[in-house]
C-alpha cells in the first residue's frame, strides 16, 4: 500500500500537471514553450564545489564535494520529455550524491525541438570520454530519470561503437525506453497515471527524432541490445506508464544475458525517487548508497522483482 504523502502526491499531479500534456495540442504547446536557465541553483554551489564548461557548444556542469576527495563519479541525465530543463528535485538527488562523496557530471544537453538526439550523443559521449580519462569506468555510475533515463540506457548501447568501456552501473530511474508508446500494456497503466499522457509525449517525441524512425535505438532503446552492458538498476512505479516497457526491459534483459535488477514500487508515480514521500526518500537513499558504492538496502514499499 502506498504512504499517504504519495496519495497526495498522486492528486496534485493529477489536478495540476496531467491536463498539460493531455493532448495533442497542448503537446505541441508544451513543445513549443521557450526554454528556462538549466544553471545549478544558488544553495547548491554554497554546499558543493560547482564548475562549468563547454563542450561542443553545450554546458556540462561538475558538482563535487566540497569536504573530502570525491572516491567515485556519476553522469546524470534528467528527465523532462525531452523538451523541459532540469528540474529543483533533479538537483536535490544530485546534492546527495555529491554529499556522499560522488563527483557528478550534468550535462546541459539540447532540448527540443531546437535540438535532437543527434546533438546530444555526440555531446554525451565526449562527456563521458573525458571522465573515464579522470576515473576508471568501474567506479563510474551513469544515471538518468524518464528521458533521462533511456537517454542513459541508448547512450550505454553505443560506448563499444566508439571504443569507450561501460560504467560501473546504469541506475535507470523510470525510463522512457520506447518513443513508439506502442505497448499494448500502457493503456491500462496511462488509466492510472496521474501525471503522464501519451497524446503530449507522442509531439514531444516527435520533436526528438526529428523526423528520423523513433523505433531507432538511440531513441528507444528498448529496441537495442543489453548484451555486454553494466549491470542496471531500473526504479519504477506501478502508477507509471513507463511500467510496461520496463518490465519489458527485464524480459529482454534475461534473453540477451544482461545483469538488470527491476525494483517496482506499488502505488508509486513516475520517477517516484525524486518525490518527497516515505517511498522516494527510501529509494533515493539506495540510489545514493549504490552510486557511491556503499552496500545498498531495501526501499520502502519496493518489490526487487529481478
Amino acid at each position: 500500500m502506498s504512504s499517504m504523502q504519495m496519495k497526495v502526491i498522486a492528486a496534485v499531479l493529477r489536478l495540476a500537471y496531467k491536463p498539460r500534456m493531455a493532448t495533442a495540442e497542448r503537446g505541441r504547446a508544451r513543445v513549443a514553450e521557450p526554454k528556462g536557465p538549466s544553471e545549478p541553483p544558488a544553495k547548491l554551489r554554497k554546499r558543493h564545489v560547482v564548475s562549468t564548461r563547454r563542450i561542443g557548444g553545450f554546458d556540462c556542469h561538475t558538482v563535487a564535494p566540497r569536504d573530502r576527495p570525491a572516491g567515485r563519479a556519476a553522469i546524470y541525465l534528467h528527465g523532462g520529455a525531452y523538451i523541459n530543463e532540469i528540474a529543483p528535485q533533479h538537483w536535490t538527488l544530485i546534492s546527495r550524491m555529491a554529499d556522499a562523496g560522488v563527483r557528478v557530471e550534468v550535462p546541459s544537453y539540447g532540448l527540443a525541438p531546437q535540438h535532437t538526439y543527434l546533438d546530444a550523443y555526440p555531446f554525451l559521449t565526449e562527456v563521458y570520454r573525458q571522465l573515464v580519462a579522470d576515473v576508471e569506468a568501474p567506479a563510474i555510475s551513469m544515471v538518468g530519470d524518464s528521458a533521462g533515463g533511456g537517454l542513459a540506457l541508448g547512450l550505454a548501447q553505443t560506448l563499444g561503437d566508439v571504443g569507450l568501456p561501460q560504467p560501473g552501473r546504469l541506475v535507470l530511474i523510470a525510463p522512457w525506453l520506447d518513443l513508439t508508446l506502442s505497448n499494448p500494456d500502457l493503456p491500462a497503466v496511462e488509466s492510472r497515471d496521474p501525471w503522464l499522457s501519451t497524446a503530449g509525449l507522442h509531439e514531444a517525441a516527435r520533436a526528438w527524432a526529428g523526423g528520423d524512425d523513433p523505433t531507432r535505438p538511440r531513441l528507444s532503446p528498448l529496441n537495442g541490445s543489453l548484451a555486454g552492458l553494466a549491470p542496471i538498476d531500473l526504479y519504477v512505479g506501478t502508477r507509471d506508464i513507463c511500467l510496461p516497457d520496463a518490465l519489458l526491459l527485464g524480459d529482454r534483459a534475461t534473453a540477451d544475458g544482461a545483469r538488470l535488477r527491476l525494483v517496482t514500487c506499488e502505488g508509486a508515480v513516475h520517477v517516484y525517487p525524486l518525490v518527497p514521500a516515505p517511498e522516494g526518500r527510501a529509494a533515493a537513499r539506495e540510489i545514493v548508497r549504490t552510486v557511491a558504492g556503499e552496500p545498498a538496502g531495501r526501499p520502502t514499499g519496493a518489490d526487487p522483482a529481478r
